[in-house]
């Protein structure tokens, strides 16, 4: 990866903060996606439900507007009432099958790089808290903060999603609450942030080294406007 070329960044008292996106960016391709056909394999989901999902993703791919939480749901639709614990066992173990090999090493490669330097190095994801967290396992990073959903009294999962899902301008949100709650506010800054589609914008734009990865055509065009590094990742 490359140097710091800015001497200044170097010099702070402020935690410094290297945020990662995970789909398209610490891996190939897009969790979610994946986890619907498993679910249809699995016999969770329908063929018309797998097919209904499909079209909110090729809406999204076309950059139409989107209810982020209603397509949460009818994915967890497969999970609706079951225990909790069960659910994100079966998550994490989706994880380790099917995610899990398309991990890039260059996510790697460049969370140790900036370990080295004292970064405090996060993942913030649309995905599913339970397989985010799986990552962090077997990943050089501290955290991940991602999608949850709402937990009944019984200790059974909802279709509700809890809060907003962790996409597009959330995602700057809540690192922002988590530095400010975990290092106090004024006391961190955004160092570098990786991201590969449009709606990353947002995120990158805050960080003093934002990196395009892999990225789509139009998060390319505005990456290469701005002077931002592209990154090609296996």
């Amino acid at each position: 990866m490359e140097e710091i070329d800015n001497p200044d960044m170097a010099k702070t008292d402020k935690v410094r903060l290297a945020v990662y996106d995970f789909d398209g960016t610490c891996i190939d391709g897009n969790s979610p996606v994946m986890l619907v056909t498993h679910l249809m394999r699995d016999d969770l989901l329908t063929f018309w439900q797998g097919f209904d999902i499909g079209m909110w993703a090729l809406r999204y791919k076309f950059r139409l507007p989107q209810d982020e939480s209603s397509v949460r749901a009818k994915v967890f639709k497969a999970f609706d009432g079951r225990n909790a614990e069960l659910v994100d066992e079966y998550l994490r173990l989706f994880y380790d099958e099917i995610v899990a090999p398309r991990w890039r090493p260059q996510a790697d490669e460049t969370m140790r790089a900036h370990a080295e330097e004292g970064c405090f190095v996060m993942v913030v994801s649309a995905t599913w808290q339970a397989i985010a967290d799986r990552a962090c396992e077997g990943h050089p990073f501290e955290c991940a903060i991602a999608t949850n959903m709402v937990i009944d009294e019984a200790g059974n999962y909802t279709r509700e999603v809890m809060g907003v899902p962790t996409e597009g301008e959330e995602k700057l949100r809540v690192v922002q609450r988590f530095a400010d709650e975990r290092f106090g506010a004024g006391k961190w800054e955004l160092a570098y942030a990786y991201g590969d589609h449009h709606s990353d914008k947002v995120l990158l734009s805050a960080a003093q080294k934002p990196f395009a990865v892999t990225p789509d055509h139009p998060l390319a065009r505005f990456a290469r406007s701005h002077g931002w590094d592209v990154l090609e990742w296996e």
